[in-house]
This record gives C-alpha cells, sequence and structure tokens, in this order.
C-alpha cells in the first residue's frame, strides 16, 4: 500500500492520529488529564458579566461638558412622583467622537436626565427639566431653589430608557 502515511487500524491509540499535532495533543491530554479541565477553568475566571451602564457618545465637533440627573432611591424604590428628590452629578468631559461612562451600574430607573454645554457654555441640547448645576465638579441633592443654595439652574432633557439595564446616548451636531 504505497501513498498512504499513517495505516487507519481500528484500534486507535494516543499515537495513531493521522495528524502529528493531534497525535501530540491527544498524548498531553490523556497524559495530564487534569490540564484540559485547568485551562476551562481558567478561561471562566476570565470571563466578567455583562457590564450595565449608562454611556454618552459625543458626536459633534467640540469637547462636551455633561452633567446628569437621577431620581433618588428611598427604602429602595425610586421617587419621582410625589415630589421625590433628584440627584444631579457632574460634570464629564468628553471630546468629539469619544464616549464616556457616566453611570457605571445597573440603570434602576427609566429616565436619566442629561444637560450638556460646549466649552463657551452653549447648551448642546434642547431640555426642559430643570435641575440644578455647579460650577466646577458637583454632586447635589434636590431639584428646587437651586439659586437660594448656591448653585444654577440649567434645563435637562429627559431619557427615557424604557427600563433598559444598559443605555447609549448620541449627543450629535446640530443640523446646518
Amino acid at each position: 500500500m504505497l501513498g498512504h502515511a499513517f495505516s487507519r487500524s481500528s484500534r486507535r491509540g494516543p499515537m495513531t492520529s493521522p495528524c502529528p499535532r493531534f497525535s501530540a495533543l491527544r498524548f498531553s491530554t490523556l497524559r495530564f488529564p487534569g490540564l484540559v479541565s485547568a485551562i476551562f477553568a481558567g478561561l471562566l475566571a476570565l470571563a466578567q458579566p455583562a457590564r450595565a451602564e449608562f454611556t454618552i457618545c459625543n458626536q459633534t465637533f467640540e469637547m462636551a461638558n455633561i452633567a446628569i440627573g437621577q431620581a433618588e432611591e428611598a427604602g429602595g424604590e425610586i421617587q419621582v412622583q410625589a415630589g421625590g428628590q433628584f440627584l444631579t452629578r457632574g460634570w464629564w468631559k468628553i471630546g468629539p467622537n469619544q464616549c464616556a461612562v457616566v453611570i457605571r451600574n445597573r440603570l434602576d430607573s427609566r429616565y436619566v436626565y442629561v444637560f450638556a454645554t460646549d466649552i463657551f457654555g452653549k447648551e448642546l441640547l434642547n431640555g426642559s427639566v430643570p435641575l440644578c448645576t455647579g460650577i466646577a465638579r458637583f454632586s447635589i441633592r434636590g431639584q428646587s431653589d437651586c439659586a437660594l443654595r448656591g448653585h444654577v439652574e440649567a434645563p435637562f432633557i429627559e431619557v427615557d430608557t424604557g427600563l433598559a439595564p444598559d443605555w447609549t446616548m448620541f449627543i450629535a451636531a446640530p443640523d446646518g
């Protein structure tokens, strides 16, 4: 029988594979049976759970300054109606054609509020929900009497996430 490099017997041992590369692999896995399971366990340890977050991507040609607002939780429930409290935070600086994660956990509320300006203070979004912001980095509780408390009132837009666990919002350059 000429032309055959490997024999095909009914009894296959660790070294009778048609390919020498696989025969060495088969031999090593038979010799070290824990090796395959150790490699598999290592790969599982490296796998991380899916991240849930709120990301904002700046598709304008300007640097964007971003502030966000969320309804605060009281006893595990989101309190938006009946005078619930808001927490506003800022500022994130997002360069042109860049994205930033502004909320790093699962979205528990259906609505997230966003305010954006360029570096000159020009508003990039047409919002209608008045919430408080600060001049420098800030975290402010409450949505009323911004000026009396030493803050600046700004018109945030309401982003309906539809109760999705994560969301990406794009700020686009104005038409024209």
